[in-house]
């Protein structure tokens, strides 16, 4: 992994850096280097760098609002944007009470640039092997399944969740501090199933060591292409960690558009698509105006969930 990250660094640099005297554009990232989104987010940028100037700034903090407040703030002329994702643009909105930015007027959408749909793993010794067995388990054994995400307000657990909601079943939610925390569980048979997304425990489902129910997407995933979507398996679930690109408001319609095409002509291409589906992405290009409309959609989606859910809020 770190010499991939290295790799990535380097082709970002270089091609910034043989671009010429146009201006820098930043891509403001609101995690820690090295984490998977930071690496999708560089294999991106290394791309575009070929064509344009780009870099790559890390501004982790606050579930992510110190890189969304820095980035509504910059000067709306194109060469500042931000990863944006499901907590910064919608779930923060609940689960803090001094948002420093409003994410849907504070921002000008660009471009979706992936998504992972969320699945629900199980160990392997459960004693259920498919969604319906899970499904009867619970009814037979009401909060008896022990189910683990990376957080209470992560759309890991908001999905499972909504389908425990729709499936009418109830399980005992244990929250942890991160993916691989919870994946470590599910591996010691300290939880029994889990809300996550495919790359953390990707090596473990090869092995056989953790089993997938199902996949919250409208098709298979191609590295499980045997594992039901929820609506194959009866149930009306699609749910997605998602990744955009947003600039601040008021960003001229001309830049929005130019970053637009030159995103969008990467993301298509099967050399990249092939790449970022090794790290468990699936990329996800579009309109900004398509965007707009997404983003408008998920959060008037999840949010009413995460008020419904009472959770103490944390001060920024």
């Amino acid at each position: 992994m770190k010499s991939l990250i290295t790799r990535l660094l380097l082709a970002t640099a270089v091609a910034s850096g043989s671009a010429g005297a146009q201006p820098v554009t930043k891509v403001v990232v609101p995690f820690t280097a090295g984490g998977g989104t930071d690496v999708y987010v560089r294999l991106l940028t290394a791309e575009l760098g070929k064509t344009l100037p780009v870099i790559v700034e890390n501004k982790p903090g606050a579930s992510g609002n110190i890189a969304a407040d820095h980035v509504a703030k910059s000067r709306p002329d194109g060469y500042t944007v931000f990863v944006g994702t499901n907590s910064t643009l919608a779930n923060n909105t609940v689960l803090f009470d001094k948002l420093p930015y409003d994410p849907l007027k504070d921002f000008t959408p660009v471009t979706h640039i992936g998504y992972q749909p969320i699945i629900i793993v199980a160990r392997a010794d459960a004693p259920f092997k498919t969604l319906q067995e899970m499904v009867a388990y619970a009814k037979a054994n009401p909060g008896k399944i022990n189910r683990g995400s990376p957080g209470a307000g992560i759309i890991s657990n908001l999905a499972p969740l909504m389908f425990e909601r729709q499936a009418g079943i109830k399980t005992t939610h244990v929250p942890f501090t991160g993916d691989s925390q919870g994946i470590q569980a599910l591996l010691s048979g300290t939880i029994d199933i889990h809300g996550t997304t495919i790359t953390g425990p990707l090596p473990h489902i090869q092995s056989g060591k953790i089993r997938v129910l199902g996949v919250m997407d409208n098709k298979r995933l191609p590295q499980l292409p045997n594992v039901p979507t929820f609506k194959e398996a009866g149930y009306d679930v699609e749910a997605y960690a998602w990744y955009t690109l947003v600039a601040p408001a008021g960003t001229p319609h001309e830049a929005v558009e130019r970053l637009n095409k030159a995103v969008n002509q990467v993301l298509t291409r099967e050399d990249f698509v092939a790449k970022a589906r090794s790290m468990g992405m699936e990329p996800r290009g579009g309109s900004p105006e398509a965007l707009g409309k997404y983003i408008r959609s998920e959060y008037d989606r999840w949010v009413p969930l995460l008020k419904s859910l009472e959770l103490t809020k944390s001060t920024y």
